[in-house]
């Protein structure tokens, strides 16, 4: 496993570390959830004290057809997976983002991040707003959205020991409302648990592009932000009968609010990414790109809109 660290310059104490743990995933969920594990404890070691795995780590991505069977695979939250973690975030002393197909009730199942402080205790959930429904990306099959009812309209913070996180889960990485709103609630660190790659025909022709598309929009969302982005991606080919499968791209990284790229991990392996974070460089990048104070709140009434007609004259 690689382990990459870079340190921030012009760091003052007023500093948290975060960790990324991107590894593949094979049919056996207890192998995955050790590659976790061992992650986390590769990460902590290095100094980490936010911890994010990649999205729906403790299965191979199931999504790439539509079964019944498959949603066997989901759990409750808290269920296995968050106490196979809560043991691990209480000795270590750290927060874990942990990414679940969660069994919500009968026949409501979602895409789902639970979030453990460093006491192990459960902080709270967050359920994937956005829900992609592409050739073996079939999510809308499996998952229902977040509920926009909810305070935010779904989107929420966690308070951890050592810093306030957004998470967001893959396919939210694309909307920049997304982005805005949950930094908007205090997010010092947006966390994307993510689950995306090639099509192995495609990938010649447009893999290069897709891949940089992907970490383009969320560096776009670092700056216009003013906040830390880390995204936690797989790797590996997983098959799908009938089909190519999927190979994960892996590429996890940490973007800082002016956009500069922290930390990268390799697209064929498995990593652990830690990267200091500080929060006078967050202050001070707001103060130089004053984002945040020159919207026009007062003019954005046609955002909610799926789509505007052109206006005449």
């Amino acid at each position: 496993m690689v382990v990459i660290e870079k340190a921030a310059k012009g760091m003052s104490k007023d500093v948290f570390t975060i960790g990324v743990v991107q590894h593949a995933c094979v049919p056996d969920r207890e192998v995955n959830i050790g590659r976790a594990l061992a992650g986390v404890r590769e990460a902590a070691a290095q100094g980490a004290q936010i911890i994010c795995l990649q999205e729906l780590f403790a299965t191979p991505y199931f999504c790439q057809a539509q079964s019944p069977e498959r949603f066997d695979l989901a759990e409750p939250i808290p269920g296995p997976t968050v106490e196979a973690l809560r043991p691990v975030a209480r000795e270590l002393e750290v927060a874990i983002v942990v990414p679940i197909f969660e069994r919500r009730a009968a026949g409501v199942y979602h895409n789902s991040a639970a979030v453990l402080d460093a006491d192990g205790s459960l902080l709270g959930v967050y359920r994937k707003m956005h829900i992609p429904d592409d050739p073996q990306y079939y999510e809308k099959y499996y998952f229902a959205p977040g509920d926009a009812a909810e305070p935010a309209g779904g989107f929420r913070v966690f308070r951890t020991r050592y810093a306030t996180i957004g998470v967001l889960i893959c396919w939210d990485q694309w909307y920049p409302e997304a982005a805005r709103i949950t930094t908007l609630l205090g997010a010092e660190v947006l966390f994307y648990p993510t689950a995306i790659g090639w099509h192995p025909k495609e990938k010649a022709e447009f893999g290069k592009d897709q891949a940089a598309a992907w970490q383009g929009v969320q560096r776009g969302h670092a700056i216009a932000n003013g906040v830390y982005v880390a995204a936690a991606n797989r790797v590996g080919h997983e098959p799908e009968p009938g089909t190519d499968g999927i190979e994960f791209f892996g590429r996890s990284f940490v973007y800082d609010p002016f956009g500069r790229l922290l930390a990268e991990a390799p697209g064929d392996q498995p990593a652990v990414l830690v990267t200091p974070c500080s929060r006078d460089h967050l202050e001070s990048t707001r103060r130089h790109w004053p984002f945040l104070r020159d919207r026009r709140v007062d003019a954005y009434a046609a955002i909610p809109q799926r789509f505007l007609e052109p206006q005449d004259e």
